[in-house]
């Protein structure tokens, strides 16, 4: 059959190849601007290296998340006019940056220079569909040269910069996009799939985005993470480099940057024609190997070495000179190169009809570490004080990935023997047989007591301590703004109170997504890999902590990435959900939930004891010595609080991998669950779970930093773990007691009883002339945490209840309306848990705010009454009164 791509000419093809080539160059030269003006911003702003890291990294921040986009639009609207219009977008950007006057100013600024970014996955998708798949790889390696864009940057933008200064040199870089912008939309044609796209039918966002389900996806990216993330994050910092570590001057270091970046990038289309003629696999060996061994080279420190020799010391040195530094960054940047025209070929042949929306991903995922690794170099700078800490970190990297590659291929080798074919797959994280459990009949009460019981009983027990490590790593940030004043951290009060609160709003946000996850990727694999996630974080808040001139900026990225650790408790309680019975489920959720919240008294009971000391020796860093307080001049590990829980997150995250099930009728797709939002029962299930779970999580978070403020003489660290502790022990305790009384009778009363814990703690407030009392203070609090974990317990148990009722109305009681109920339950507890979360940062804000408008903490009280008193009136209305449509 006669493919669109045979039907054009060889000069329509390759015309649109040269033109989205030379567009991708022009538009790479523009993301990487800050390579070079970022030199001279730095000494104009007075910017630490912390901070010309960010600034570096920002554009590509945008350039990584809008590739996602860009690409979905590009398989809807082709490649012509999306890219046009992206080069005049940015080239309005990149003008507007020139009107800058202060950092943050610079950095919104940035945020729109790095639209230029995306452009790789619109070229991506307009270059690929004029080629057939035994010269994509070819025809992708040639459009992927286009990065030596970022050698144009390099090799022409310090002859601009001293000429015309940073704001004439982006001028400059403006004008050319925006003609190029304009040359495109007037000479490109549309690509040879545009009339087919058109008949078919329109793709919903969630069709396209469904081959993201596919683990195959998130195993590009990592390589991709890699190969162009590090070209990305080196390519920036070279420059800089160079400057300070061999005493270039601008001109020189943008020369020799260029050396690395151009073979990292025309050499890509030699990479293109290895991976179509000898495959992927070799070429990606290839890749990782001579990585590893110039990165572990150029990691190595000018050192100076003395032996103790028979006629006396003996002394040499050992340092990367220049030219072997240029002699290894070239052939660094070479096979780099060859590895990212590796990764790309694998693209539009596994999925032809999603190359956007696949290659957006792994194109976003490898625009993070040009994100993420700038900004890590700078910090390490700053905290280690070895420049080599750059290379250190990629050696660590590379070695990761190989390792992983070939664990993956033996594994598919070892299948190929077995099934005596070809695997052209590596399928690393496909679950194998003995972890999916086909037949799971929880309801069947022969089948629990003989084999689901046990079964069951394995996956909560390993699921618990997750848990519990990601709730640990979700409220660190409550002890951190305890102990940074003291250290000088100069923050402001709002400051620290936003530090505490935004782990609860990014995890919030992530637990909208986390709580479909079990049933499109698996419970056992999902788990393992979230938990994984928190050593993120935990690594780099170790790093960052140790320097109090850090900028909040960094802090604040910092503290929305703790929001990994909120996003699993959704899918966790979402996966426990399918593997007990009905009359279980209650009991099961609340032992899940109530020991994995200790991990919030947990980390406040365990990080004020390891900050006291070098728990980690020479490993753990540096101490702060305390400013300021009744113990100036001791010192404090502060980074302990994180390195703390990384052995753990490890152990936890293998514990899963290998001891957890997949149960495969849990499986449902997006649109499957995505029911829940039709449901009313939804909506008003996330109203009181914000009433529950929302107080215990905003509580837990804000408490520390409240109860030291308003009473000073107290060190609210050796009591802050005590609400946590009863709020969390308390929760299979409501569990329970709903299974046998109620849900909602037990739900109604509970309000009540938080009310009364409002004003309790409002009576002992400091007001006035009165110095309030601490322990009438606290003893209200712990009523507070204790009702929280009992209604956390008691609204967990109402949904099952109300979803597998509703379910029976329309199906009966049979198999069909116990999977669906089962299904919608599990997806709407980890709905309303996403929902819920969003209180541990509005409960924070709301002591700020409450404090900066009356100068008291009561307002924000007095509206927490009314709230639970509106909780109280719906729970009776709807589920405990006689005659209530769906009582639980």
């Amino acid at each position: 059959m006669t493919t669109p791509q045979q039907t054009v000419s060889k000069f329509d093809r390759y015309r649109a190849l040269g033109l989205s080539t030379f567009a991708f160059t022009l538009c790479f030269a523009v993301w990487t601007i800050f390579s070079i003006i970022g030199i001279q911003i730095k000494d104009d702003f007075n910017l630490t290296d912390t901070q010309l890291g960010l600034l570096m990294a920002t554009p590509i921040l945008t350039g990584s998340i809008s590739r996602m986009f860009l690409g979905i639009w590009t398989d809807r609207l082709g490649g012509r006019w999306v890219f046009g219009v992206l080069m005049l977008t940015t080239a309005l950007c990149v003008y507007l940056l020139t009107f800058a006057n202060s950092y943050y100013m610079l950095l919104v600024g940035a945020l729109g220079v790095g639209l230029a970014g995306g452009a790789f996955i619109v070229g991506v998708t307009y270059t690929s569909a004029w080629f057939e798949s035994k010269q994509q790889g070819t025809a992708l390696g040639i459009f992927g040269a286009g990065n030596v864009g970022s050698a144009v940057t390099n090799f022409g933008a310090p002859f601009l910069l001293v000429a015309l200064g940073w704001q004439g040199a982006a001028q400059v870089y403006a004008t050319v996009i925006g003609i190029m912008g304009i040359v495109f939309i007037v000479l490109a044609k549309e690509d040879p799939l545009t009339q087919q796209r058109r008949q078919q039918p329109k793709q919903s966002f969630w069709e396209q985005m469904a081959p993201l389900a596919e683990l195959r996806v998130w195993r590009f990216s990592l390589y991709y993470f890699f190969v162009f993330g590090a070209f990305v994050a080196l390519a920036l910092w070279l420059p800089h480099y160079l400057m300070e570590v061999y005493n270039l001057s601008i001109k020189e270091a943008g020369i020799i940057a260029a050396l690395y970046t151009i073979p990292a990038s025309l050499f890509r289309i030699l990479g293109g024609w290895l991976s179509d003629k000898y495959g992927a696999r070799r070429v990606m060996y290839w890749t990782f190997i001579a990585s590893a061994v110039c990165t572990f080279l150029l990691s190595y420190p000018s050192t100076e070495y003395i032996v103790q020799g028979v006629h006396g010391e003996i002394r040499f040195q050992f340092e990367v000179t220049l030219a072997m530094f240029v002699v290894l960054t070239f052939v660094l940047g070479f096979f780099m190169s060859l590895g990212k025209a590796a990764v790309f070929k694998h693209i539009p042949v596994y999925y032809p009809k999603s190359v956007g929306a696949v290659g957006g991903v792994v194109g976003m995922i490898g625009g993070l570490g040009g994100f993420f690794l700038p900004l890590t170099f700078g910090m390490l700078n700053d905290v280690i004080g070895v420049w080599q800490s750059v290379f250190m970190l990629l050696f660590a990297i590379t070695v990761g990935s190989l390792w992983w590659m070939h664990f993956a291929i033996r594994r598919a080798e070892r299948m190929e023997l077995r099934s005596g074919s070809e695997q052209t797959d590596l399928p690393e994280l496909s679950t194998p047989d003995h972890y999916t459990l086909d037949d799971w009949r929880p309801e069947d009460k022969g089948f629990w007591e003989s084999k689901g019981k046990k079964i069951a009983t394995r996956n909560l027990w390993i699921s618990i301590p997750n848990l519990f490590l990601a709730f640990a790593v979700w409220t660190i940030w409550s002890i951190l703004v305890v102990k940074m004043p003291q250290l000088g951290f100069g923050y402001s009060s709002n400051e620290l109170f936003w530090l505490a609160a935004l782990p609860a709003l990014s995890g919030a946000t992530l637990r909208i997504f986390y709580s479909f996850m079990v049933p499109i990727f698996g419970g056992r694999r999902w788990t393992a890999i979230s938990t994984a996630s928190l050593l993120i974080p935990c690594i780099w808040i170790g790093f960052a902590i140790q320097n109090p001139d850090t900028p909040y900026m960094i802090m604040l990225i910092l503290a929305l990435l703790c929001g990994f650790g909120g996003g699993n408790f959704s899918s966790s309680m979402a996966n426990i959900s399918f593997f007990y019975p009905q009359k279980e489920k209650g009991g099961a959720l609340g032992m899940n939930a109530g020991l994995g919240n200790l991990g919030v008294s947990g980390m406040q009971l365990l990080a004020p004891l390891v900050i006291a000391s070098s728990v980690f020796g020479p490993f753990g860093g540096d101490p702060l010595t305390v400013v300021s307080g009744a113990n100036a001049g001791s010192e404090l590990w502060l980074q302990n609080a994180a390195f703390l829980w990384v052995p753990l997150i490890a152990i936890g995250a293998i514990a899963a991998w290998f001891g957890m099930n997949d149960i495969s009728s849990a499986k449902a797709s997006f649109s499957d669950q995505a029911v829940i939002f039709k449901r009313s029962h939804n909506w008003i299930m996330c109203i009181l779970y914000l009433g529950t779970f929302g107080s215990f999580i905003g509580f837990a978070a804000g408490f520390p930093l409240l109860s030291g403020m308003l009473f000073p003489e107290v060190d609210p660290t050796k009591y802050a773990f005590l609400g946590p502790l009863v709020g969390a022990l308390s929760r299979p305790v409501g569990g329970v007691i709903a299974d046998k009384l109620g849900g909602a009778r037990v739900t109604f009363w509970n309000f009540l009883l938080m009310i009364a814990g409002v004003v309790g703690v409002l009576y002992y407030l400091p007001l006035g002339d009165s110095a309030g009392n601490f322990t009438g203070f606290f003893a209200s609090f712990l009523v507070l945490f204790i009702a929280t974990g009992i209604g956390n317990g008691s609204t967990f148990r109402m949904v099952p209840v109300i979803f597998l009722n509703q379910r029976k109305r329309v199906h009966g009681d049979t198999d069909t309306a116990i999977k669906e109920g089962n299904k919608e339950s599990a997806a709407v507890i980890g709905f309303i848990s996403a929902f819920a979360a969003y209180g541990g940062f509005f409960i924070p804000k709301a002591y700020g705010t409450s404090i900066a408008m009356t100068g008291s903490v009561a307002g924000a009280l007095y509206a927490f009454v009314g709230f639970y008193a509106l909780c109280t009136v719906i729970t009776w209305w709807f589920y405990s009164r006689k005659g209530a449509a769906d009582p639980c």
